[in-house]
């Protein structure tokens, strides 16, 4: 989309949908997230940390795309970049968790594509990959922030 699209007065039908495509995974990520810090880590209300979950709505809005092996790579790049870790310790937790990230991702993702396809209805085809969606997020903001 371009830059200037969401500026204009009348968005058309086309730009409705990249909004809507932009902006699911965003949310996605932000309540995987919020998930995350709540439900694994058990941080709280008062000790969630807002600006982090803002930060994977905005990598999910501007960046998820749907390719696992460069996704995973540049995601972790990324996430421990406005995490604030210098490039030596953001390269060392990229070794240490992208294999592992991968993996999983193909352990989880595969499977579910396949039941997917062959038994859910195509109305609620949707549905199944958002919730799944939502774990897998969860996964990803635990992984990328744990120190």
């Amino acid at each position: 989309m371009l830059p200037g699209a969401l500026l204009s007065p009348a968005p058309s039908a086309r730009q409705g949908e990249e909004l809507r495509v932009q902006t699911v995974p965003g949310a996605l990520m932000g309540a995987g997230d919020v998930i995350a810090q709540q439900l694994v880590e058990r941080r709280g209300l008062r000790e969630h940390h807002g600006k982090r979950t803002l930060r994977m709505v905005a990598i999910g809005c501007c960046f998820v795309g749907g390719f696992a092996p460069c996704f995973l790579g540049c995601f972790l790049a990324i996430t421990g970049a406005v995490n604030g870790l210098s490039v030596e310790e953001n390269w060392s937790k990229i070794q240490q968790d992208y294999v592992d990230a991968l993996l999983t991702n193909y352990c989880i993702w595969p499977p579910v594509q396949i039941a997917n396809f062959y038994f859910v209805p195509l109305s609620h085809r949707l549905a199944v990959v958002q919730c799944v969606a939502i774990v897998w997020n969860c996964y990803l903001s635990w992984k990328a922030n744990r120190v």
